[in-house]
């Protein structure tokens, strides 16, 4: 939880390929704000997620996750989260109090986006069907955590930062 003195951090969550960093990044300096990457904060302190999921598996990376999160909360400034953060209770819960903004995108739109071969829960012979699974499951939990929704999906992101801003701003 913040403490009064300080606003509560801006949260971007939604699925793989949404354009929660480079969205967040642009918000962050319109902000004049830090931004952090938790999954990037997790990549310096462990390396790379598909190693760390092939050699200790999805709950601890969980937990590393959570502890990223947590610590970023505490920071402030605007926060991008990975995909799957959404999926512990103790993440969700840690987000009580934050201004929270998911970041939809259609799967036809994200489609060139996932292609990039560093999403180890995508990969396979459909990575498209794929993502769209995840999504579908994930999406309940993107939805109960937010305070407003964005889609990405069409025009440039400059766009979609300019309009968070401007409901980010409303809200002061």
């Amino acid at each position: 939880m913040t403490s009064s003195a300080e606003p509560p951090a801006v949260v971007f969550v939604g699925p793989m390929g949404a354009g929660k960093t480079s969205i967040g990044r642009r918000v962050a300096r319109g902000l004049g704000v830090g931004f952090t990457d938790t999954d990037r904060v997790i990549v310096q302190a462990h390396g790379p997620i598909p190693d760390i999921f092939a050699a200790h598996g999805e709950a601890r990376f969980r937990e590393w996750e959570r502890e990223a999160v947590t610590q970023s909360l505490q920071r402030g400034g605007v926060i991008s989260l990975g995909g799957g953060a959404v999926l512990d209770a103790g993440t969700r819960a840690a987000l009580a109090g934050h201004r929270v903004v998911f970041l939809t995108v259609t799967p036809r739109a994200v489609s060139a986006r996932i292609r990039d071969g560093n999403r180890p829960l995508v990969e396979g012979d459909d990575p498209l069907a794929r993502w769209q699974q995840i999504f579908d499951e994930r999406r309940p939990l993107y939805e109960e955590v937010a305070d407003r929704t964005f889609d990405t999906s069409f025009g440039p992101i400059t766009g979609v930062a300019d309009a968070i801003l401007d409901w980010l701003r409303g809200e002061k």
